[in-house]
C-alpha cells in the first residue's frame, strides 16, 4: 500500500550528514524544512545542497521548504541568564530596558510597541504558555504585571498575548533578507510565519517573485487573528500550515483540535494544500518510539485529510531522526486504511468549473472511483491538474509525469500524488503511449492489462493546457 500522506521533516544537527539524509529519504521523507530561525545562510545552503545530493543518490525528488522566522516576540536577557518567578510576584516588561539588564523585578522585551498592545487584565504568556502574567497597569513603556503561573524564566523566551492582538508586522527585515536567500537557493516552498491576513501572504509572494523565487507560498496559521481572517489567507496562499505551537498558546489548548479540523477542511475545500505541524512526535527527540497519544494525534490529522504531517525537533536535534520519519510513515499508512469522513462521489457535484483542466481533473477522479482503475497518469507542466485531483478522496495513486524537476518537488507535498520524471517527446506523439507503458512497468507502478486513466494536453508545453482524458489498458512495452 502506497502512503498517501506526505512527511515534512526539519533538518538540523541531528540530520546533518548525507548518510542520515539518505536513510530519512528511504524511510519516507518527502519535503525537507530549513528553519531560518536558526543558523547562518551558509549553513542553510550547505544543507540544501547535501539534501539534493542525497535525494539524487536515492533516485527521489524531495522538496525543500524555507521557514521564515517571523516576528517571534521575545524577552531580552537576564544578568544571570534566568530568574525564578513565583505565583503572586510582581514583574515588569519594558522595551527600553537594556539588552542584558533583566533581573528578579523585570526584563526587556523586543517589541517597542508592546505597551500599546495590552490593557489591564490582559494575560501575557511566556515560554510557550508555561508562565503567565496578568497586566496590572502600564506606565510609559513599562508594563507592570502580577505572576499568575510562575516558573523558571530564561533568556529570549517568547511572548504571546492570550487571545491575540500583538501588532508586530508579519515580515521583519531579517525575513526580507531570508526571502532573497530562499530565492537564491531555488527553494520549492517558502513558509511565512505569524501571518495575520491575506495581505501578509501577498507581500511575501511579491518579494519572493521579485527576488527570482518560483516556489509555493506556505502561510503558517499561528495567531488568533489568522484564524479570524482564514478565508483571505487561504485565498492568498498556496499551502496552509496548522502551526499548533504559538496558535495553541494564544487560543488555548481546549480549542486547538477543533480549529485544526476546521482549517484542514476549509483548506481542502478551497483546493489548496495543508500541513499539520508541531509536537506531532516530540517524545521521539529522546525516545525511539512515539507515545500512544502521538500516534493518535498523527492518525487523526491523516484521517481528517491533511496533505502532510511535519516533524520539527524530532529530526533537527533528536536522537532518532530516521526512526521518527519511519514511525510517522507507518502511522500514516495505518490511518489511511480506514474510511475518510467525506464520500468520494459527492465532492463539488453542484459546482460550476471555470477551467478546462480543473474540469478534466474532477471528471477523472469521478470515473476512477467508479471503475477498476489501478492508476491515474497526469502529463503535467505545473502540477495543477494533480493538485485538483488530490482534493478528491481516493486510494488510487496519481502519478505526475513531468519533465520539470521543480514540478516534481512541488507535487511531493500533495496527498496521494507521486512525481515521475518523464521527458515528453512532442515530435513523436505516436510513441507516447509506449513511452508511458515502459515508464510505468519499469518502475513497477502497474501490471500488464491493468486499467489506467491518462490526462494530457496538446503536448505543447503550455501550463494549464490539460484538455483530454483517456482510459487506457496497460500493454507490454517490449
Amino acid at each position: 500500500m502506497l502512503r498517501r500522506t506526505k512527511i515534512v521533516a526539519t533538518l538540523g544537527p541531528a540530520s546533518d550528514d548525507k548518510k542520515t539524509l539518505c536513510k530519512m529519504i528511504n524511510a519516507g521523507l518527502d519535503v525537507a524544512r530549513l528553519n531560518f530561525s536558526h543558523g547562518e545562510a551558509s549553513e542553510h545552503k550547505r544543507r540544501a545542497e547535501m539534501l539534493r545530493a542525497a535525494a539524487e543518490s536515492c533516485d527521489r525528488q524531495v522538496g525543500i521548504m524555507g521557514d521564515l522566522q517571523g516576528p517571534k516576540i521575545r524577552i531580552r536577557r537576564f544578568k544571570e541568564h534566568s530568574v525564578a518567578l513565583e505565583d503572586g510576584d510582581k514583574f515588569f516588561l519594558d522595551s527600553t530596558l537594556g539588552l542584558m539588564d533583566g533581573d528578579r523585578d523585570g526584563v526587556g522585551v523586543a517589541l517597542d510597541t508592546l505597551h500599546n498592545d495590552v490593557s489591564p487584565g490582559d494575560i501575557l504568556l511566556l515560554n510557550d504558555g508555561m508562565i503567565s502574567l496578568e497586566v496590572e497597569s502600564i506606565e510609559g513603556t513599562r508594563i507592570l504585571t502580577t505572576v499568575v503561573n510562575g516558573g523558571i524564566l530564561s533568556d529570549h523566551k517568547g511572548i504571546n498575548l492570550k487571545g491575540g492582538g500583538l501588532s508586530a508586522a508579519a515580515l521583519t527585515d531579517i525575513d526580507k533578507e531570508n526571502i532573497k536567500l530562499a530565492a537564491e537557493m531555488d527553494l520549492d516552498f517558502l513558509a511565512v510565519s505569524f501571518v495575520r491576513e491575506g495581505a501578509d501572504v501577498e507581500e511575501a509572494r511579491r518579494l519572493f517573485r521579485e527576488a527570482g523565487g518560483h516556489g509555493l507560498i506556505v502561510a503558517k496559521v499561528e495567531r488568533t487573528e489568522a484564524v479570524a481572517n482564514i478565508d483571505s489567507i487561504i485565498e492568498a496562499a498556496d499551502v496552509i500550515m496548522v502551526a499548533r505551537g504559538d496558535l495553541g498558546v494564544e487560543i488555548g489548548y481546549a480549542e486547538l483540535t477543533g480549529i485544526q479540523k476546521k482549517l484542514i477542511r476549509k483548506t481542502r475545500k478551497a483546493h489548496k494544500i495543508v500541513i499539520t505541524a508541531t509536537q506531532m512526535m516530540e517524545s521521539m527527540i529522546h525516545n525511539p518510539i512515539p507515545t500512544r497519544a502521538e500516534v493518535s494525534d498523527v492518525s487523526n490529522a491523516v484521517i481528517d485529510g491533511t496533505d502532510a504531517v511535519m516533524l520539527s525537533g524530532e529530526t533537527a536535534v533528536g536522537a532518532y531522526p530516521t526512526a521518527a520519519v519511519k514511525a510517522m510513515a507507518e502511522v500514516a499508512v495505518g490511518a489511511e486504511k480506514y474510511p475518510l469522513p467525506l464520500g468520494i462521489t459527492s465532492h463539488r457535484m453542484e459546482d460550476h468549473f471555470g477551467l478546462v483542466d480543473e474540469s478534466i481533473a474532477m471528471a477523472t477522479m469521478y470515473m476512477a472511483n467508479h471503475m477498476s482503475v489501478k492508476a491515474i497518469i497526469a502529463l503535467t507542466e505545473s502540477g495543477s491538474t494533480t493538485r485538483w485531483m488530490s482534493r478528491i478522496r481516493s486510494d488510487i495513486p496519481i502519478y505526475a509525469f513531468t519533465p520539470h524537476v521543480a514540478t516534481s518537488r512541488r507535487v511531493a507535498m500533495y496527498r496521494g500524488v507521486y512525481p515521475v520524471s518523464f521527458a515528453i517527446d512532442i515530435s513523436n506523439p505516436r510513441g507516447l503511449y509506449q513511452d508511458i507503458f515502459k515508464t510505468l512497468l519499469d518502475n513497477n507502478l502497474v501490471k500488464v492489462d491493468d486499467l489506467a486513466i491518462l490526462t494530457k494536453g496538446d503536448l505543447d508545453g503550455v501550463t494549464g493546457s490539460t484538455n483530454s482524458m483517456t482510459v487506457i489498458q496497460i500493454r507490454s512495452s517490449s
